[in-house]
This record gives C-alpha cells, sequence and structure tokens, in this order.
C-alpha cells in the first residue's frame, strides 16, 4: 500500500506507535478496552491529513463505530479514515496506479467494506486498469467468507461450510489468484484452499496493485 501511495506521490508517515483500532474487543462487548484503543488511535492520527487502512474492517470500525464509543473524540479521526481503494479512487481520483499483473483473477467483497462502507466497484475500477489483468466476477462474490473474527473460532463447522460455498464459486471462474481488500478473509479463503491442496492463491488489492 506504501510502494502505491508513493508512487502517485503521496507523502506516507507510519506512526510506529500505532497499535489495534480496537474492533476485536468491541464486537466482543468489552468497550472499555475498545475505548483505551480508539482514544489511542485519535491522539496518534490526530495531525495526519488522511488516514488509509488497507482493510475494510478497520475502517469500518473508525468511522462507524468511534463516533458511538467515544462521541466527539471521534471527530478528529473519523472523517478522514479511508479504505484503501476507496481513499485512491474517491479521495485521489485515480483508478490506474500503472500495475502490471498478468493473471486471471477473481474479486472476494469483504463484509465491511460492501455492507457498512458501501465500497463495490472502486476496487473492481482499480483492477480494470492493471495490464495483463484479467477479472473474472464469480457468482458469490458478495457472499460472506465465513471468517468473521471470533465467529470463526466460536462456529468453525458453520465458518468452514461458508468458507466452502465461496470456494466453490471461487473454482467455477477458473482464476488463478481471488484478490480482496482484507486480509482477514483472504486468511480464511487460502486457508481452505491449502487444506484442499487447490492451486488458487489468494493476493491482496494492494500487492496487486503494487505490482510492476
Amino acid at each position: 500500500m506504501v510502494k502505491v501511495l508513493k508512487r502517485l506521490n503521496v507523502e506516507v508517515n507510519f506512526p510506529p506507535e500505532q497499535t489495534c483500532c480496537g474492533q476485536p474487543a468491541f464486537n466482543l462487548g468489552y468497550w472499555a478496552e475498545a475505548r483505551t484503543l480508539a482514544k489511542r488511535y485519535c491522539e496518534i492520527f490526530a495531525d495526519a491529513e488522511a488516514i488509509v487502512c488497507p482493510s475494510g474492517s478497520c475502517t469500518a470500525m473508525v468511522r462507524n463505530f468511534y463516533p458511538e464509543l467515544i462521541g466527539a473524540g471521534a471527530a478528529k479521526c473519523s472523517g478522514k479514515t479511508y479504505e484503501f481503494s476507496e481513499f485512491l479512487v474517491k479521495k485521489l481520483g485515480v483508478t490506474n496506479v500503472a500495475a502490471k499483473f498478468p493473471a486471471r483473477v477473481t474479486y472476494h467483497d469483504g463484509c465491511h467494506a460492501l455492507r457498512e462502507l458501501r465500497l463495490k466497484d472502486e476496487p473492481r475500477q482499480l483492477l480494470r486498469n492493471v495490464e495483463g489483468l484479467e477479472l473474472i466476477e464469480m457468482d458469490q462474490a458478495e457472499t460472506c467468507c465465513g471468517f468473521g473474527g471470533t465467529f470463526s473460532v466460536k462456529f468453525p463447522m458453520i465458518s468452514y461450510a461458508m468458507d466452502e460455498v465461496k470456494v466453490r464459486s471461487i473454482e467455477k471462474t477458473n482464476a488463478q489468484f481471488v484478490v480482496s481488500a482484507d486480509s482477514s478473509c483472504l486468511m480464511q479463503i487460502d486457508g481452505y484452499l491449502r487444506r484442499q491442496k487447490l492451486p488458487i492463491k489468494t493476493i491482496s488489492l494492494a500487492e496487486v496493485l503494487a505490482s510492476s
């Protein structure tokens, strides 16, 4: 992600003191612990012009739930936090980052980016402008992969069944790679692919866009 932003002449700072956004604790009901992390996040990134996340789930947490969690304190960070593809397309107005990735790929919509941030076409616009890339849509692109954070731990059999539906849809495209903007989804899908010894690889949107 940093490589792509620098290619577009965006000045990138990576505060080494940054930590988790607090979503895991928040989703489990540990709001006091999540509130501590949320306040820390907003303090660390207070002076940034824009905060860019390679994850729809982190972005959704900051933008949609920080106001509820820390009230007025969220104002200095929620409105300027962007998911990576959203920042490129909507903030910078860029859909071609001069990437080259000669392969057949299919795209998986992560739940948070799709349902909470309403991001559907932005990553696809970027992929369509990658030299040599063939984007093939799967019939279950919007179906959850079954990860859901602790959901996959609490309900492993349901999670596995959802993952199977997703991978069967991926297989039908004959794609070489499945791309997503969320690493958690890719981890879930990759686990199934490896267990079944399937040749399809997982790769993040940022990795594809950084290829040249």
